[in-house]
């Protein structure tokens, strides 16, 4: 009897001691597995001095950490450092405590801050570069001091310091950041080959980037459990299908990203306003904001949304869709009927799909409109030169006002700036310069440099043993920070 107990005991101990291990090795099985996001473009560049695509950004958000952030209102507030307004022409910029190491394990300093915006205001092929050309002198004054002295004063300065820090030992050896970034943020560099992988920092749990260009194909990964999560770039039925899964999670939030018709003002046919209105009101928004995108997708006036601080919600009329005014607008533009237009965009299905709804109704309204898809790079090296009569594109993650100086300012000018149809408007000019943001946004939407479209609504689709994750108004990743997987055993292809 004696025996027997003692096996039985034996036998207890053995199983608790196996389901114990089994427990561990789930749960260490669980951070072990990747987390593998579905998207639709790869970033183009991981050196934010650089880097201009949404995917970029959103990645570079997550790699490195700026000296500013923003709050709800996109307000600036301290990030890595706070500041002090010596004088108008003067920043003097302290670093705040405990911050993190760079992922090759230097200390960030200040003169990290130093090395990297002197990179950024010597470099000639940066995107960037002009932001800064106001910058007279950056000093280290010491490990945690950086001061900042200006050519002219700018009381928004501090707005615009929002690059990754990158590590000073580093940018002297001329490191390739654009494809082994290293920063100091929640999640490092670990591979980059058929796709992008990165490694949270505090736990280790990897999460790579797949790319998976057709919308359809990527919700099919997504049910099969080939990949975890997706984010935004569906079209409505792809979304309502997945609502409908019981093994997926659908969650949306209001859109703050501004959709644009984008205009090349070189291009003579497109000089007269009278055109340009004609063009604005040949679309119907409501209409294809119904049929073709996904939920919380609101009309928009402007760059900046009506939460905006400079806007204090006030909302600007919209072009309503009026295609007899508009045929009326073009002949009295002497313009013969039809206008025909050529747009351009890239080769993703929701993208082409806008493009067609437009099409069809801009033919209604005179305008003869020929569609070029082109591959993603193909597509934005034609923007970024000025090549193209139309194209559509979305500003992704704006936060400073300053982005209408960028945008349409004559001094913009690619490679100065992000004026890519060329604008030129001396009265908008003086606005700018006079920071009068409101007088600002309804000079440009009276003239129309670019058609304004729509502010796209967010959603992310994720298995059901996803946790800890939501779309943000910008539609950035920042939950890839604190994104988990339950202790479902998951059924994840390898």
């Amino acid at each position: 009897m004696k025996i027997q107990n003692f096996l039985t005991m034996f036998c207890l101990l053995i199983l608790c001691w196996l389901t114990s291990a089994c427990s561990q090795k789930t749960e260490e099985s669980q951070l072990d597995q990747e987390i593998v996001f579905a998207i639709g473009q790869m970033p183009q560049s991981l050196d934010p001095r650089y880097a201009t695509d949404a995917a970029s950004e959103r990645v570079n958000r997550l790699v490195y950490q700026s000296l500013v952030n923003f709050d709800a209102q996109s307000k600036p507030t301290p990030g890595l450092a706070s500041w002090l307004e010596v004088s108008p022409v003067e920043y003097r910029f302290t670093l705040n405590k405990n911050i993190a190491r760079f992922h090759h394990q230097a200390m960030l300093t200040a003169h990290d801050v130093k090395a990297t915006y002197d990179s950024l205001v010597a470099l000639k092929d940066s995107p960037h570069t002009a932001e800064f050309a106001n910058i007279k002198n950056i000093i280290a004054a010491d490990d945690d001091t950086v001061i900042f002295q200006l050519k002219q004063a700018d009381s928004h300065f501090p707005a615009k310091l929002i690059v990754g820090i990158l590590p000073a030992d580093l940018i002297a050896k001329n490191h390739d950041f654009s494809h082994k970034p290293v920063g100091n943020g929640i999640l490092k560099f670990a591979a980059w080959q058929n796709k992008l992988t990165l490694q949270r920092v505090n736990d280790g749990q990897k999460i790579s980037f797949l790319e998976v260009k057709d919308p359809t194909v990527r919700v099919l990964k997504l049910l099969h459990g080939e990949v975890d999560l997706l984010q935004g770039e569906l079209p409505p039925e792809l979304v309502k299908h997945l609502q409908s899964k019981p093994e997926v999670t659908v969650k949306t939030s209001m859109g703050a990203n501004f959709s644009y018709l984008g205009l090349n003002m070189q291009d003579p046919v497109l000089q007269p306003l009278k055109v340009r209105l004609a063009i604005a009101h040949a679309i119907d928004r409501n209409a294809i904001i119904q049929k073709a995108m996904v939920a919380n997708t609101r009309v928009a006036g402007a760059i900046l949304p009506p939460e905006h601080y400079t806007n204090n919600n006030s909302v600007l009329p919209f072009y309503d869709y009026n295609p007899i005014l508009a045929r009326q607008l073009l002949l009295e533009a002497g313009v013969k009927l039809p206008l025909k237009l050529v747009y351009k965009t890239s080769t993703d299905a929701q993208r082409v799909r806008f493009a067609t709804i437009m099409q069809a109704q801009m033919a209604v309204a005179g305008i003869d409109l020929e569609i070029r898809s082109l591959d993603w790079g193909t597509f934005f090296e034609d923007v970024k030169k000025g090549n193209f009569q139309l194209y559509g594109l979305t500003w992704v993650g704006i936060k400073t006002p300053e982005i209408y100086s960028k945008t349409s300012g004559s001094q913009s000018i690619p490679p100065n700036g992000f004026n890519r149809g060329r604008y030129a408007d001396a009265e908008l000019d003086k606005l700018l310069a006079e920071e009068n943001w409101p007088a600002v946004t309804e000079r440009i939407h009276a003239q129309l440099p670019y058609i304004p479209l729509w502010y796209e609504g967010q959603f992310a689709a994720f298995n059901n043993n996803i946790k800890n994750y939501s779309p943000k108004p910008d539609g950035n990743w920042d939950n890839l920070a604190i994104i988990v997987r339950s202790a479902t055993i998951s059924n994840h292809a390898h």
